[in-house]
């Protein structure tokens, strides 16, 4: 078992690493740009386990037990020891690259550097480092303790035993790992746009409503929800982006982004965390029932 570990980048998915390792027993160190970030992520990291003692899944013993696992820190150097580090960044190359160069230079030269990405290359990361064989893709699935599956990525020069160590560290964490060889949008990023895709334009073209799109898609195959709430819930310009990465990538139409997804992006309807996408949310993401 991996006992510790080291998280790049504490964004929403990255806490969502972070929790999930610490409450699997994994000491966690995690890195941000700023002592204000690393301050705003621990007590992010506080709310949603208050929230989950509100909802009785946890003791305040257990709040106590998972945080006493957790560190922040804005020092890289501070993870140079660590035998697997997750960079969790935003999901743009450019700034994939840069935290990939700068960890290469400080990590120790047996570290494996994972990225935590929905459908960029592991090749073109692991180009960057002098341990391609030590680079993989390790994608979760947001919210992260509520998501059961990995997706673990092999780049070109991905080694066995790395793949090997990642799909332990998967285990180890309580999720189930599916292996992958790198292509554009992997496997559930790949299969789920073009859902997400139909449904905007199905509102686009005054079809029906979107209340009316997510209620055909749960009642009549069982979805747990409907493809316009994941579409909020996952962030509406991620979900752009991704379908221009593979629109490039592939050149194929069903990947070209619906008019309505990028009017509400520019509009700043980003979905939950802006409070209002395809629906209306609270502060704590649950959904509204009032029309956009």
């Amino acid at each position: 078992m991996i006992r510790d570990l080291g998280v790049v980048g504490a964004g929403n998915t990255g806490q969502g690493i972070v929790l999930t390792a610490a409450q699997s027993g994994i000491n966690v160190i995690f890195c941000e740009q700023s002592e204000d970030k690393v301050q705003e992520a621990i007590d992010s990291m506080a709310s949603s386990l208050d929230h989950e003692i509100e909802r009785w899944g946890l003791t305040k013993t257990e709040k106590t037990v998972i945080l006493s696992r957790v560190r922040g820190t804005t020092s890289l150097p501070e993870l140079e020891s660590l035998p697997f580090v997750i960079e969790a960044v935003s999901d743009d190359m450019d700034h994939k690259a840069k935290v990939f160069r700068d960890m290469d230079a400080v990590l120790s030269p047996g570290t494996i550097m994972a990225t935590n990405t929905s459908s960029l290359s592991i090749t073109q990361l692991a180009a960057l480092t002098n341990r391609a064989e030590l680079v993989v893709g390790i994608h979760f699935l947001a919210p992260v303790p509520k998501r059961p599956l990995v997706e673990v990525v092999r780049g070109f020069r991905t080694s066995d035993e790395t793949v090997k160590m990642a799909r332990e560290l998967a285990s180890d964490m309580k999720k189930t790992a599916i292996e992958v060889f790198e292509y554009p949008g992997f496997v559930t990023t790949r299969l789920i746009l073009p859902l997400l895709n139909e449904a905007m334009h199905v509102v686009m073209e005054g079809v029906a409503s979107a209340t009316d799109v997510d209620t055909a898609m749960r009642l009549g195959y069982n979805f747990p929800t409907g493809p316009l709430e994941l579409a909020d819930r996952i962030g509406l310009r991620e979900v752009m982006l991704w379908m221009e990465h593979l629109f490039r990538e592939l050149g194929d139409l069903k990947y070209r982004p619906c008019p309505l997804l990028r009017k509400m992006v520019r509009a700043g309807n980003l979905g939950v965390a802006t409070g209002r996408g395809f629906f209306v949310y609270d502060e704590r993401g649950r959904r509204r029932e009032e029309n956009v």
